[in-house]
């Protein structure tokens, strides 16, 4: 996690909304330095104050709420290119971090001192839209996982979720009825029981930290039901 400079080149290539506002990019160079942050890291807990705001370079870090019960799901990802919103907004509001944040793939990133993203807020019309613009993604974002934990059953959002990660990855996926069972929001029975199922109707193959995909049409069109 030891600092190192940046450069406005590689600014300027990462972050295409900074093109119009080389007054952030020469701040960013003077006052902020990138760090690398491993694989595995809680970089915020929920309700911790947000000291610092970050730019992604690279790296993929989870933001996810968890219940009185243990139970986890996971609001959205930032990643590489990106920053979070709700760092952003809960230092424009001077609120606590309403959930959790997990370095997912090692990350690394530009810190910037709050109160230059404060500053850039107000001066800057480049950033603040850019700013909103983010708000209202990820707003509905983290509407349509409410949309889908309210509405959807379960064995439809697992069927769906693997065939993403079976059309990324290949019919070979490594993960575990745990890693499921926190992307969505139930418990970790109720996923190993649905799987459970899938294999018996032979869409799929159960091993240890694994699931074989078998027939990936058959577990597309259970995903549409």
């Amino acid at each position: 996690m030891n600092p190192q400079a940046l450069s406005s080149e590689r600014l300027y290539q990462t972050f295409q909304f900074l093109h119009s506002e080389k007054g952030i990019i020469d701040q960013i160079v003077s006052s902020a330095a990138i760090q690398r942050i491993p694989k595995g890291t809680i970089m915020l807990f929920e309700g911790d104050e947000c000291r610092h705001f970050g730019l992604l370079f690279s790296g993929v870090v989870r933001i996810y709420k968890v219940s009185e019960t243990g139970k986890e799901i996971t609001l959205y990802r930032v990643s590489g290119g990106e920053c979070c919103v709700l760092i952003a907004f809960c230092i424009m509001y001077q609120k606590g971090f309403p959930a959790h944040a997990v370095v997912e793939e090692d990350v690394e990133v530009v810190i910037i001192p709050s109160d230059l993203l404060r500053e850039w807020v107000q001066r800057y019309d480049g950033w603040r839209k850019y700013i909103f613009n983010l708000l209202s993604k990820r707003f509905s974002q983290v509407l349509g996982t409410v949309e889908e934990v309210a509405f959807r059953r379960m064995d439809i959002r697992i069927a769906e979720m693997l065939v993403g990660l079976a059309q990324n990855n290949g019919s070979n996926i490594i993960i575990t009825h745990q890693d499921i069972a926190l992307e969505l929001g139930t418990s970790r029975e109720v996923v190993s029981r649905i799987l459970k199922y899938f294999e018996n109707e032979d869409y799929l193959f159960l091993k240890r930290k694994e699931i074989v995909i078998h027939d990936l049409d058959a577990l597309t069109k259970k995903s549409r039901d």
